[in-house]
């Protein structure tokens, strides 16, 4: 049971603000010792070598690199403002145009604040101008935001497939069309509720100055370099060309290129967004030092052969252990990031996936599509911290909460499709 009192104080403490890295560090050196003796951590150094040698995650800082660099180019901003002009006439137009720049620059950028905050920016003012429900708006630009936890490149699907051993190219494939679901129900949850609010969702009147040949070729000055960079990246893994890590190099090459393309580039630039990637980087390394000590000293300890045992004694066998898996995603989700979950949580139960012959491609994406609602889900999802920063006085944390329910509840039953219908989904 030292295992599970481990896992137990581990959260608790991550609970209390602990550093998340040092947290698991620190306990796995503490119940280690206790349990088994210093002599435990005597392979930790080579666990060590073997992560730092690991190419797949060298993935991670180069597409963080990508999407910083595609940030600070004013994308988004081009983005929003062109599609704004093009569904604006529509009722729910704006928040429509949100879900579409949002699955871009998920598929571009991947970087969730960087979605949410850009967004919440420019947006935001403009639904608020044209009276839409404040919920509305709150909540399409928060689940907009997080898209880029699914669609291809994602930075936690990389994670998974690091830590399953799946293809990370295989895992990219297999969520493109779980993506593309989820934007069209947003889509369709934003219709539905501006043909029953109509006075929540209003269109914009249309600029007559600017014809409307005119306002596509805007648009399509904007969508088509980050499109093709989306294409190139992605394209150069799903037909073999290139490995994930020597795509991502491209996609940062190819985001340089384009920071030229829209005269963006400058040294500073290139400088802070080194800077940030180094950031990012060595929190996401840091916590995985930490949870490689805690998962050796939780295995040490017989934790997870407990683990394995109760699982396989669960009522229902495969489909029992899928739906409590995801349920207990789904509420470590609320509490800790998704990062931690990967690294400690999904160890955990892989094995046992396996050893029930669960395709291993889709447990991934489920775990994914989960991971995805740890944004939203209130008191600690960031996209609300995000959101809440950058929001008007008038907008309330009740207005966001209130907001991105549906979108929660949205992406439940994508996942619940997705957990019931793998063929639809071509898995």
């Amino acid at each position: 049971m030292i295992g599970i009192v481990m896992f137990f104080v581990a959260l608790f403490a991550l609970l209390l603000g602990f550093p998340v890295a040092f947290t698991f560090g620190g306990i796995a050196l503490i119940f280690g010792v206790w349990a088994e003796g210093i002599e435990m951590f005597a392979f930790m150094p080579y666990r060590i070598q073997s992560i730092m040698e690991n190419t797949v995650l060298m993935a991670v800082p180069l597409f963080v690199f990508m999407g910083l660099v595609l940030q600070k180019t004013r994308l988004a901003e081009q983005l929003l403002e062109s599609m704004g002009r093009l569904f604006g006439g529509v009722r729910g137009g704006i928040a429509i145009s949100t879900v579409l720049v949002g699955a871009l620059l998920a598929a571009s950028t991947g970087v969730v604040g960087a979605s949410v905050v850009a967004m919440g920016l420019i947006s935001l003012p403009v639904m608020l101008k044209y009276n839409y429900d404040k919920g509305l708006a709150c909540g399409t630009i928060c689940a907009s935001g997080t898209l880029g936890q699914i669609i291809p490149p994602s930075i936690v699907l990389i994670l998974l497939g690091d830590v399953l051993g799946v293809p990370v190219g295989d895992l990219f494939q297999a969520a493109l069309w779980p993506g593309f679901v989820l934007v069209g129900a947003y889509i369709a949850y934003i219709l539905i509720y501006a043909k029953l609010n109509p006075e929540s969702a209003q269109p914009i009147p249309r600029d007559e100055t600017i014809s409307r040949s005119e306002e596509v070729k805007t648009a399509l000055k904007a969508i088509i370099p980050p499109l093709a960079l989306i294409v190139v990246v992605l394209g150069s893994i799903f037909a073999g060309i290139a490995t994930p890590t020597e795509s991502a190099a491209l996609g940062g090459a190819g985001a340089i290129v384009l920071s030229l393309m829209y005269r963006q580039f400058s040294w500073g630039m290139l400088y802070d967004a080194s800077k940030e990637t180094v950031k990012v980087t060595a929190m996401v390394f840091a916590i995985l030092l930490g949870a490689t000590a805690f998962s050796m000293a939780f295995t040490y300890t017989g934790g997870d052969m407990l683990v394995e045992e109760w699982m396989l004694e669960l009522p229902g066998e495969k489909w029992g252990f899928l739906i409590i898996t995801m349920v207990v995603i789904l509420i470590l989700g609320f509490f800790i990031d998704f990062v931690e979950i990967c690294f400690i949580i999904v160890p955990m139960i892989a094995p046992v996936a396996e050893l029930m012959g669960i395709n291993m491609t889709w447990f991934a994406i489920l775990i994914a599509m989960n991971l995805q609602t740890s944004f939203l889900t209130p008191p600690f999802g960031f996209s609300l911290f995000y959101l809440k920063g950058v929001a008007p006085n008038g907008v309330t944390t009740r207005d966001i909460y209130r907001g991105v329910m549906p979108f929660i509840a949205i992406q439940i039953v994508v996942l619940a499709s997705i957990l019931m219908f793998p063929e639809f989904y071509g898995m």
